[in-house]
């Protein structure tokens, strides 16, 4: 129990984690981040995923054998700008993969940009979204989701992809004691589903309450407030920044 809440200490609180520092609990607010927006995505813009490629690649397959309610565009729309938004996040990380924090920030920053713009569409589309909106809404969003998981990717802060949870979850069952194994990062696996699960439920519930932009500014809230945390925290002679630490 005791190395159960020590592993939930080190996604939460920013430097309890001296080989990552304030990493965890700023790409465990990011993962709350993928909940709204996915939420938001999938209610009214669809049934697609803007930052869930695996499930669009599955709800593509029920789309191409006529599926009632399921398009082809919007999962080949949120697939291609999600690609040009990984792109751009891999680029940055190029870049800047010496420092991570400062990549942390950069990314962060971009990210907010299309968060914004995503803002702006949303509160002039109104609900029901229309087409015209509906698919300028998926892009930017997807862009900025893809920004993400290349920064997360590129971060490799273990257990924090920000996006797919399938290995977290395989990782609790199959590394516990009742399989026979140590149960180790249980408390971290657990507490990245939970980001992301709290995330979708607050943004389901905002936009099932007609509050449609509210996931959105939420999002672009937390991810600003992530970018200016990590400039608060990094200092140059912090060792977590340095990639090879």
């Amino acid at each position: 129990m005791n190395s159960f809440l020590a592993e939930i200490g080190q996604m939460i609180v920013p430097g309890r984690d001296p080989r990552h520092g304030p990493l965890p609990p700023l790409l465990l607010a990011m993962t709350f981040v993928t909940g709204l927006v996915d939420a938001f995505s999938y209610l009214l813009l669809g049934h697609v995923f803007v930052a869930n490629m695996t499930g669009n690649v599955v709800l593509l397959g029920f789309a191409l054998v006529g599926a009632p309610g399921f398009t082809i565009a919007p999962f080949l729309v949120a697939s291609g700008a999600f690609v040009t938004g990984a792109v751009i996040g891999g680029r940055v990380g190029s870049l800047l993969e010496r420092d991570r924090g400062r990549l942390f920030r950069t990314a962060a920053s971009v990210q907010a940009v299309f968060l914004a713009g995503a803002v702006v569409l949303a509160v002039f589309s109104g609900s029901p979204v229309p087409d015209g909106y509906r698919y300028f809404l998926i892009a930017v969003l997807a862009i900025a989701m893809g920004i993400q998981n290349a920064t997360s990717r590129k971060l490799a802060v273990p257990d924090l992809t920000t996006t797919v949870l399938t290995q977290l979850i395989t990782g609790i069952a199959a590394d516990s004691r009742i399989a026979g194994g140590q149960g180790s990062k249980g408390g971290r696996r657990l507490i990245a589903v939970v980001a992301m699960l709290a995330g979708a439920v607050t943004g389901a519930a905002l936009v099932l309450n007609g509050r449609i932009v509210y996931p959105l500014i939420i999002a672009l809230i937390v991810t600003v407030a992530a970018a200016i945390t990590s400039r608060t925290l990094t200092t140059s002679d912090t060792a977590w920044v340095r990639a090879d630490h």
